[in-house]
């Protein structure tokens, strides 16, 4: 192979390479963001009974609860669960992509 075949082999690896930490990073600040923004618009429109679907997450995020403090603990649980996520499919994707 020539020398620009092999740095353009060189670049094409690197390029199809996810970084896992920006992937994880990325989706976390979804999740919690979302989180986070779901929590606060129901607690803004109030109401007799706010959010009685969202706080069913309180069986999976314990602490969690439709309220100001509790949507920043939303954030948290919800930023780690979508770091995970945005972790494995970095994982999977660079697994998966294999260039030669």
């Amino acid at each position: 192979m020539t020398k620009s075949h092999e740095d353009h082999a060189a670049v094409r690896a690197t390029l199809a390479r996810l970084n896992g930490r920006a992937w994880g990073i990325a989706i976390g600040l979804l999740f919690g963001g979302g989180l986070f923004l779901a929590t606060i618009v129901l607690v803004a429109r109030g109401g007799e009974n706010v959010g009685q679907h969202l706080a069913l997450l309180r069986a999976y995020f314990p602490g969690f609860t439709v309220t100001v403090v509790g949507s920043f603990v939303g954030f948290v649980y919800g930023f780690v669960v979508g770091y995970a996520i945005g972790r494995i499919i970095g994982i999977v994707y660079n697994r998966l992509v294999r260039i030669k």
